[in-house]
């Protein structure tokens, strides 16, 4: 096992010895000492929980002891990744009764599609809905009546919450089904250069959208590399779905198997979540970010999410593990491939192998397939209609999307952190150009990503510069992605422009084609140095030397521009989100509400 993982892995579990504890002793006290939960319960608190029930399943949770299953969906007809889940709940209650067991949808769980809310007010509460995601489901298993948990969820903010709560009831045998990516439509290269002519007025609005239906264009997750897929990535790695699985499409009779053995999985192994999640998990998730060139949004939700485990990560952990793992996958946006091509090349189970041959993984780690991250080098296929696993898939079948270990796309992972007199911030290297990765240029300073559009459009952004984009964090306005940036500034990229950006405010996970320092810590409503910007500042962006500089002499003498955001706190339902504001963390810390156990 590589030594710097080992000693990274200690240094957590070491950072992280106090709040573990009072983790596992939580965990410890929800446990009852009844068969099954409703045993504890009183008959009238049994009578409510079955009364919708089927009899023969009255019968069997009345006289037995079998277990009663949570479901905990995403659904809804509005996200094609979500859609699917309309079928799941029976599919699942029909193979756990076959299983001797029984389920019921306990809760639904919100959950918002970030493509739709892009450059939308409502996209400042996107980041918010995850800690909202996992109060629902909190409430959906507080009844106390289940056995285990299954969660249904794909997209940005659903998993990651789902997660938490998983965790805050770790005490219950859990499990993920994920419902697959819809198949390949229009390439992502041509969506993007579409984008672009659009920004430029070479095509109309009714074009473009003929080209973006053509991209999202059934019930599936969006196939190209962003934070939906991200997440399935995550959950593989931390070994909570089954092997190889996250990016078999919709709605297929290999889907339909790999879920109805995922609920034969949970009653077979039977092990609380919170026996299987731990430091060692973590380390493995972040290594696969690294090596696949993932989700920028990873590094606020892998910190939340170990916090609900009791597990303390912060960015350096991130940056250390990112410097000694290759990048070895190309996908859109740091490559042409999207997810279905990643399956075809072999998959997870080639990115797994891989990473335990350099030992940068634990292969002992636990997993819903038992001990052992070698579980996972497996492919699922179909034959005769019956589901079987082939072993040993080892090997890449199209090295322009998987490497080999021996020739890396880069030396080192996707993401970087960066420190210097602004602040803190992570940058999204694996869709980087060489000529990209150090700029020294004027700041041009904005107060929202619209009013960097209309300055694109009256044609004074022909020049280089660095676009500071600020009161975007998670205290200001919630930390929306800032998707409406990346069009405009590709553009003059493409024109031979050195730009960047500098943010407290997030990028789409499918960003990262221009440099963009975001996340930026202290963020400007905390009066950081981001707010103290001026047009005209030289800012040097040395993504080399991992440095993030402004190039002033006065800094001190410098006070914060005071912006007033009342504007950012009504409207679409933002009134309500208070509470969020007032208590939100940074994004080093998760941008989270949560504390950790104590």
């Amino acid at each position: 096992m590589n030594k710097i993982v080992q000693e990274i892995t200690k240094k957590i579990q070491k950072r992280s010895k106090e709040t573990r504890i009072a983790y596992k002793e939580k965990i410890k006290n929800a446990k009852n000492r009844c068969k099954t939960n409703r045993d504890c319960l009183g008959c009238s608190n049994i009578a409510h929980a079955i009364a919708s029930m089927s009899d023969e399943n009255k019968n069997l949770l009345e006289t037995t002891d079998i277990p009663n299953i949570a479901i905990i969906t995403a659904y809804n007809d509005m996200l094609s990744a979500h859609e699917p889940f309309k079928y799941f709940p029976d599919l699942i209650k029909k193979t756990l009764l076959e299983n001797r067991a029984t389920a019921q949808v306990a809760g639904g769980v919100p959950a918002m599609c970030d493509g739709i809310t892009q450059g939308q007010t409502g996209m400042e509460l996107s980041l918010y809905s995850r800690d909202t995601i996992a109060l629902s489901t909190a409430i959906a298993l507080s009844h106390n009546v289940y056995d285990g948990a299954i969660y249904l969820g794909v997209c940005d903010k659903i998993v990651p919450g789902q997660f938490m709560a998983a965790m805050s009831f770790g005490h219950l045998p859990s499990i993920f089904m994920p419902a697959g990516p819809m198949t390949t439509g229009i390439d992502n290269a041509s969506k993007a250069k579409a984008r672009q002519e659009y920004a430029k007025g070479k095509i109309s609005k009714t074009d473009l959208l003929k080209i973006e239906s053509a991209s999202y264009h059934s019930s599936g997750t969006c196939t190209f590399y962003g934070t939906a897929n991200s997440n399935q990535m995550v959950l593989e790695m931390m070994g909570l779905q089954l092997p190889n699985s996250s990016f078999v499409n919709a709605y297929t009779p290999l889907r339909k198997e790999l879920t109805k053995q995922a609920c034969i999985q949970l009653l077979k192994h039977n092990k609380p979540i919170s026996e299987i999640i731990d430091e060692k998990s973590f380390v493995n998730a972040i290594v696969g970010l690294m090596a696949t060139g993932g989700s920028t949004n990873q590094t606020i939700h892998l910190i939340s999410m170990a916090k609900s485990a009791g597990i303390i990560l912060n960015w350096d952990d991130f940056d250390e593990l990112s410097n000694i793992t290759p990048l070895i996958c190309k996908l859109y946006p740091n490559g042409k491939a999207d997810v279905n091509d990643f399956r075809k090349a072999g998959g997870l189970s080639v990115v797994i192998h891989q990473l335990l041959e350099l030992g940068l993984l634990h292969e002992d780690a636990e997993t819903i397939m038992g001990k052992g991250l070698n579980k996972y080098v497996v492919e699922p296929i179909l034959e005769n209609g019956i589901l079987k696993y082939k072993d040993n898939v080892l090997e890449t079948r199209d090295e322009k999307i998987i490497s080999k270990i021996d020739y890396p796309f880069d030396k080192e992972g996707g993401l970087r952190v960066l420190e210097g007199n602004i602040g803190r911030s992570v940058i999204k290297t694996s869709a980087l150009k060489n000529e990209h990765f150090d700029i020294k240029a004027p700041a041009i300073v904005f107060e929202s990503q619209e009013e960097l559009q209309k300055a694109f459009h009256e044609g004074k952004l022909e020049k280089d510069f660095i676009a500071v984009i600020r009161y975007q964090g998670p205290k200001a306005n919630g930390m929306p992605e800032l998707h409406g940036l990346m069009t405009p500034m590709g553009i003059l990229q493409d024109k031979g422009f050195k730009v960047g950006i500098i943010t407290d405010g997030r990028m789409s996970g499918a960003s990262g084609k221009v440099p963009s320092a975001i996340h930026l810590i202290p963020e400007a409503i905390d009066g950081g140095v981001l707010s103290k910007i001026q047009n005209g500042d030289m800012i040097h962006l040395d993504i080399v030397n991992k440095k993030i500089t402004l190039l002033v002499d006065n800094l001190k003498d410098r006070k914060s521009k005071n912006m007033d955001l009342h504007k950012n706190y009504t409207g679409l339902g933002r009134e309500l989100f208070g509470v969020f504001r007032d208590n939100i963390s940074d994004a080093e810390h998760g941008a989270s509400i949560f504390k950790e156990s104590k």
